[in-house]
């Protein structure tokens, strides 16, 4: 068993991992092997030490609570139960105080231990295995996939999903469980996913699925690619609708690449340059990510006081900026080989600069020739519109502010614990937004694609989020879009205002919400038909007429470019579905920009 489940975890290392393991029951107990770093070292652990048995569960790391280590690394165990997990535990430290309190021994640094030992507390206090599951995953806050056995059920595992893929595969006389179709393709093409806050009750000869409340579910069976294609779209119409929901699991993996959730700070880096030393940092990229890097700009300059020029980059070094060996430069691209973005770089490269690159693809070009390189962990991005890679970009610069803040001395060590919590709960927050408005957006969308023009409006962070949603739209739907600064609508474009422009305005309840609803009271007066994203306080008080108001949770003020991301990504999206277009290969454009 052992080998197999080696085997499809080898299927998942594209969404990379830090360290890997396997428990199976052998001989009436639990035993596991794990280790350190790549699979490799792990399959080598195996051969010198074989493990038994025809039950068992296995697991790649990325870590979250805890550094990358063999005792941090999964499965976790606490008397007769075995856990693996993705995600974050939000509650742990409260939960971990718990059951501290319960006499419960804590041997590693990670948030799961906290769901091994809940589990325990539950058997010990009497519950048979599958209610003791239940009893745990609803003490649970946070987004998480977990798989559960137990050593004396050698015909039992239970799963649960909230916000990471969860899968069961389905075979004859034998039952899988797995975060991704591909991984479960050697041995099934039969999947059943299970959606937000079910829990599954996986035996040889089948499964049963519950609800968070414990009534059962109908989920449908279906045939997946997964042996076919490398990333499998698995019960997704397109990849990038995909990727859009894949969003609250890659975001975790990226937040807690770059800060300790356990003592609530952001992690120390080893970068070429002290932030606390630099008079300056230049930003640049192209698209989407250069407005990822202009909500950077307003991070780095509110949080920690660090002045940023952020340019498109091929204006970068044609408009002959004065560069000095004092500053430091960002350099952020999906691919790693955007063309523009590369020749800023040896510009910057040539002026003496510290180089740090923001990359999805660790051996691409721009890493390569980068001082220090902070990667998203986004995992492939196969739709040509940048979705996950944006808010993973947005993770990475929302961390890196906060480290910056506090090498800079500009935010107490309680200032900066308030800001590493507030980032934690971005992916708990950004499943809430996929499974309250989805649908919402859905329908808003299909009156979305009978219109020619569309304007975007936002302020502060939501300026470039704007310009974000205004991309997507023109991208994906061919519709005509631009976003502005709302201040600037009577600048100009409230000239274009009339019923048959549709102007969607980002604005939740913030210390500039009213100067928002000004703008849009000058849109409604002019005939415009207004599209609301905000929170519960702003649809209260916006005090205008809208076609239509999406209410977002109310969110921290740094997390919440991440957040308000998702419904423009959706409205995107579907607005382009009910068009017709290709999805994720719109006409004219590449994935990776590769000439200037």
């Amino acid at each position: 068993m052992a080998p197999l489940i080696v085997d499809a975890l080898k299927r998942l290392e594209y969404r990379g991992y830090d360290s890997a393991g396997v428990a199976t029951i052998e001989h009436g107990a639990l035993a596991r092997r794990r280790a350190e770093g790549k699979l490799v070292n792990l399959e080598n652990r195996l051969k010198n030490e074989p493990l038994d048995g025809t039950i068992g569960i296995g697991h790649t790391r990325w870590a979250t609570h805890g550094v990358p280590n063999e005792t941090n690394a999964h499965p976790h165990f606490s008397g007769d139960v075995a856990v693996v997990h993705n995600g974050i535990i939000e509650n742990f430290a409260e939960l971990r105080d718990e059951l501290a309190a319960d006499g419960y021994k804590f041997t590693s640094q990670t948030d799961t231990e906290v769901v091994a030992h809940l589990v325990a507390r539950e058997l010990k206090r009497g519950a048979a295995p599958v209610d003791a599951a239940h009893a745990a995953v609803k003490r649970l806050q946070g987004a998480f996939a977990l798989a559960i056995m137990f050593r004396n059920d050698e015909d039992l595992v239970v799963g649960a999903r909230n916000g990471p893929p969860l899968a069961v595969g389905h075979g004859d006389g034998e039952m899988f469980l797995g975060s991704d179709a591909i991984a479960l393709a050697p041995f099934t093409n039969s999947i059943t996913y299970l959606e937000d806050g079910d829990w599954a009750v996986v035996r040889h000869g089948g499964v049963s699925i519950f609800d968070i409340d414990g009534q059962p579910v109908e989920r449908r069976r279906q045939q997946s690619m997964g042996a076919a294609y490398l990333v499998d779209k698995g019960n997704h119409r397109h990849f990038m609708e995909k990727e859009i929901h894949e969003q609250p699991e890659v975001i975790s993996h990226t937040l807690a690449h770059y800060l300790d959730f356990a003592n609530g700070t952001a992690r120390d880096l080893d970068l070429p340059f002290d932030f606390n030393a630099i008079d300056r940092l230049a930003i640049s990229a192209c698209g989407t990510a250069y407005l990822a890097g202009l909500v950077g700009k307003y991070w780095f300059e509110r949080y920690a006081r660090l002045p940023v020029d952020i340019d498109i980059a091929s204006e970068f070094r044609y408009r002959e900026m004065p560069l000095s060996a004092r500053d430091a430069a960002l350099f952020i691209s999906q691919s790693g080989e955007t063309a523009d973005t590369l020749a800023s770089l040896r510009y910057c490269r040539k002026a003496g600069m510290s180089i740090g690159a923001v990359v999805n693809v660790r051996e691409s070009t721009i890493a390569r020739e980068s001082d220090v390189v902070l990667p998203t962990l986004a995992g492939p991005e196969i739709g040509v519109a940048s979705t996950k890679a944006f808010t993973c970009q947005l993770s990475v610069l929302a961390s890196l502010a906060v480290r910056a803040a506090a090498d800079r001395g500009k935010v107490s060590a309680e200032e900066e614990k308030a800001l590493v919590r507030a980032l934690s709960e971005t992916p708990r927050y950004t499943n809430q937004v996929l499974q309250k408005v989805e649908h919402q957006i859905e329908k808003l969308a299909r009156e979305l694609s009978h219109y020619k023009h569309v304007l975007y409006l936002g302020r502060d962070t939501n300026f470039p989020l704007a310009m974000e949603g205004a991309l997507k739209l023109k991208e994906i739907s061919y519709i005509h879009a631009e976003g502005y600064a709302a201040g600037e609508l009577k600048h100009g474009p409230i000239a274009l205002i009339d019923e048959k422009m549709p102007v969607v305005v980002i604005a939740p309840h913030d210390r500039i919400f009213e100067k928002t609803v000004s703008n849009m009271q000058e849109v409604a007066a002019r005939g415009g038909r207004i599209i609301l994203i905000t929170d519960a306080k702003g649809a209260a008080n916006a005090t205008v007429e809208t076609m239509e108001t999406i209410v977002l949770p109310d969110v921290p003020e740094i997390i919440s470019p991440i957040v308000y991301a998702v419904p423009i990504q959706l409205l995107a999206y579907y607005t382009a579905v009910f068009m017709g277009t290709d999805v994720d290969q719109p006409r004219n454009l590449a994935k990776s920009v590769t000439v200037e």
